[in-house]
């Protein structure tokens, strides 16, 4: 169990319930700098940790499990569970509010699915084991919210045939809303670098989905973030190259782009 993952879980806990360095502080009749200077340093005794716990009503069984489950999170599924789950719209539908951290009764309060017949897909997902079905149907997601979906498998395919023109035709002028499209010519260097630190937008989306679970489920709404980035030149200009540069292009290993 990594301590650094286990103290940042129990920071995000802290942020999602409300509490400041300074009330953890006055709870356990300590200094605020002392709190500060012990999370930023990571230095915790085993009681230390068990006290910040209990001050946020939290159990430290809880934590480690919830540590354990972070862990064991899969980052992508098979071609056989992305397939199965992109074939039906309802079990797709109940597929990512469960991993989404909804529960059964915001799943059926919300969508027009029998409150048996939800659970039965909760039942398929367990079996395909994108999440567990706990006691009193509660849900326990297998999958990390960064999953990568498999290049060119069933959600992609399904991604670009019903959803990308649908997600894309907004003119994303309301609050909440961007769109950006940036052009450019960058180093191999410098689109590793751009890559790297969209992986850590993407862990950062996911720290806020996560600590935004303590909020009310009406304080928050359904947000998606659409993340690319490839060597590309539109087809259309591509025609109008030079032959003899398409020829040189084509033969050597730089990629050139509007920039």
């Amino acid at each position: 169990m990594g301590a650094a993952t286990l103290i940042e879980l129990l920071k995000r806990h802290l942020k999602a319930h409300g509490f400041t360095y300074a009330k953890v502080a006055e709870r356990l009749n300590l200094s605020e700098a002392s709190v500060k200077r012990m999370f930023s340093r990571q230095d915790f005794t085993l009681q230390r940790l068990e006290d910040v716990c209990r001050v946020v009503d939290l159990d430290f069984a809880e934590l480690a499990r919830a540590l354990s489950d972070e862990q064991a999170s899969a980052t992508h599924l098979t071609v056989e569970q992305e397939q199965e789950i992109v074939s039906n719209p309802k079990l797709c539908l109940v597929a990512l509010c469960a991993v989404g951290n909804w529960t059964l009764e915001q799943i059926v309060d919300l969508y027009a699915i029998p409150r048996v017949e939800c659970i039965g897909y909760l039942a398929h997902l367990d079996k395909l084991r994108i999440i567990d079905l706990m006691p009193d149907n509660r849900i326990r997601p297998l999958i990390g919210r960064t999953l990568t979906w498999l290049p060119n498998g069933p959600f992609q395919r399904y991604f670009r045939s019903r959803i990308e023109a649908e997600y894309l035709g907004s003119s994303f002028n309301r609050p909440g809303e961007l769109f950006l499209f940036l052009n450019g010519m960058l180093s191999t260097k410098s689109t590793a670098e751009l890559i790297s630190r969209m992986r850590r937008l993407a862990a950062e989306f996911s720290e806020m989905h996560r600590d935004d679970l303590g909020l009310a489920f009406g304080q928050r709404v359904g947000t998606s973030v659409l993340l690319a980035a490839r060597s590309w030149e539109p087809k259309a200009f591509r025609t109008l190259r030079r032959k003899q540069v398409r020829r040189s292009r084509g033969r050597s290993s730089s990629k050139s782009s509007l920039g």
